[in-house]
């Protein structure tokens, strides 16, 4: 990881001095998540509910930017929200591998 980031910061430098700062400023605290494979890094980044929650929001937004009360745009969140929650059963690709690579790490923690 920090080969990469290196690389990284060698290309980027000069035009973000202040990301690569704070990258290696907070290099302890993000070096931790290289010890996961690659399918279970990005199913710790981009699982977020949050995110996946605003995103759906942003997109209503951009389809009806004024709406005619208040008690409308309370109804299009809702409605938002619920179609948004739809998404959160689906089940995460290549979970068989990423589960048994969370069981090797935290042996007996996770049921079988």
């Amino acid at each position: 990881g920090r080969k990469a980031l290196d690389h990284v910061t060698a290309k980027w430098q000069d035009k973000y001095p202040r990301a690569m700062k704070r990258w290696y400023d907070n290099w302890d605290a993000i070096c931790p998540i290289f010890k996961f494979l690659a399918e279970v890094r990005k199913v710790i980044y981009t699982t977020n509910a949050i995110e996946s929650l605003n995103a759906s929001y942003r997109k209503l937004n951009r389809q009806r930017s004024v709406f005619p009360s208040d008690q409308a745009l309370l109804k299009a969140l809702y409605l938002s929200t619920f179609e948004a929650t739809k998404k959160w059963t689906m089940p995460l690709r290549n979970w068989g591998v990423i589960y048994g690579e969370f069981q090797i790490m935290y042996e007996g923690r996770l049921p079988d």
